[in-house]
């Protein structure tokens, strides 16, 4: 009975830590929920995947984005199915001669494709995440192609590229709750299909809908020298070594990098191989995969109005403990100017104030979300500082000082030493909260 009473309780212990962990998790990615809806992903799926064990769990995973509000365009490679299909195929620079037969095919292949893609966003069986989800799937002839032409004296006959997109239809169709499935394939004003890279295809689409994120599934995520995860490249440092990869990952990344240039405020690569991967990529702050951005931006901004709603949840776990003090939402409205917020995707993850008070200012108010205080992003704190130093002293402010009961050792850290009260400016001396009984610390601005 004792051995069954302690197996019960071992269990309940880690039921009820799976389930804090789960809400945790939950909690933590309402901000990215948030900022997602109503922006545009465009999502390149390797055609590798399309016969993984995995391609249910990654439809499910697309489908939760598209009822989360996200206007997803699907564009899906078949390269491996083309290759199994036509294995003498004649390519030239890498690129597959497409003959007529070849694009009978190929036009076969990929609507075979898009069908199984259909059929699984079609799923609402009563024990799969689509059950009672509707997801209008939609395909058309939004790609408008051209032939690539002769290349050194090879035709490459209906081997085509992307001569432009039809946006305003593929807008309307997203505007009205379509989830898009686009083959990689065009066609030309006189109706003749085109087989296109489903790289640059992806890119192109991207680029020309103004896309928030280009999203490309690979096999595996990129690592350095020493096996650990490269978790960011900009696109100078990425082209410069593509040629350290193999050729299809190559490609892949490429096609990020040059929609990222094209205006493209972020691709990523996630692995198709690992169950939820693309969620962990897009709703926690570490990730999963790589990205690449144009630039690392300034993480701390002066805040705005529409910030008020951010930095309250910032702050309100800290006021509910006791580590901070209660402002009423009207206070931080009528104060946003003295404000500074950290921000990471489009999110409010950290904030602060400065009042300055003739050659002295105070740091107030400086919080950063619990989901951001764990490496890679525990930077946040001194990037607030920091941009809290550069203020003060563009204000005239030879020292900072603040008051703090419970991260008197981080100050610290940071260079402040414990003062006392008789320090304070005399507006700050006259409102000092003897029963709170605060650490007071400051700090000389060279």
């Amino acid at each position: 009975a004792t051995d069954i009473k302690t197996s019960y309780c071992t269990l309940l212990h880690r039921l009820v830590m799976q389930t804090t962990d789960y809400a945790r998790w939950f909690r933590g990615s309402t901000p990215y929920i948030s900022a997602y809806r109503n922006r545009t992903f465009v999502v390149l799926l390797a055609g590798e995947a399309l016969n993984h064990n995995n391609l249910a769990n990654i439809v499910h995973d697309l489908a939760l984005l598209h009822v989360l509000g996200v206007k997803l365009v699907l564009v899906h490679c078949a390269r491996q199915q083309i290759d199994s299909a036509l294995p003498d195929s004649s390519f030239y620079q890498q690129r597959r001669i497409t003959d007529a037969q070849a694009m009978h095919t190929i036009a076969g292949i990929n609507g075979q494709i898009r069908t199984q893609l259909e059929a699984l966003f079609s799923t609402g069986l009563p024990n799969s995440p689509l059950h009672n989800v509707d997801i209008p799937v939609v395909s058309g002839n939004f790609v408008v192609a051209q032939p690539l032409g002769i290349i050194d004296g090879v035709d490459h006959l209906f081997t085509g590229k992307v001569r432009s997109v039809e946006t305003a239809r593929m807008q309307t169709a997203l505007n009205a709750g379509a989830l898009l499935i686009q083959s990689p394939m065009g066609y030309s004003s006189s109706g003749q299909a085109f087989n296109l890279p489903a790289e640059s295809l992806a890119q192109e689409i991207a680029v020309q809908l103004k896309a928030d994120k280009l999203i490309v599934f690979d096999e595996h995520i990129v690592t350095d020298a020493d096996g650990k995860r490269v978790s960011s490249f900009t696109p100078t440092t990425l082209d410069q070594q593509l040629d350290n990869f193999p050729e299809l990952r190559a490609r892949r990344l490429a096609a990020m990098s040059r929609a990222v240039k094209g205006g493209v405020a972020k691709a990523q690569l996630v692995p198709y191989t690992e169950d939820g991967a693309l969620l962990a990529e897009l709703f926690t702050a570490e990730g999963v995969g790589t990205q690449v951005v144009e630039q690392q931006r300034k993480p701390v901004r002066a805040a705005l109005a529409e910030d008020v709603a951010g930095i309250v949840e910032v702050i309100r776990p800290l006021e509910q403990t006791g580590v901070l003090v209660r402002r009423e939402r009207d206070r931080l409205e009528a104060e946003i100017d003295h404000f500074l917020v950290a921000e990471l995707d489009g999110i409010v993850v950290g904030c602060c104030a400065v009042y300055t008070y003739d050659h002295r200012a105070e740091l107030a108010c400086v919080a950063v979300h619990e989901n951001y205080r764990q490496p890679p992003s525990n930077g946040i704190g001194r990037s607030l500082l920091a941009s809290a130093e550069a203020r003060a002293q563009a204000e005239g402010a030879s020292a900072l000082f603040v008051l703090t009961t419970q991260t008197t050792d981080w100050f610290k850290e940071q260079g402040f030493v414990v003062t006392d009260v008789s320090e304070l400016p005399a507006e700050k001396k006259d409102l000092y909260n003897w029963q709170r009984n605060s650490a007071i610390l400051s700090k000389p601005l060279s």
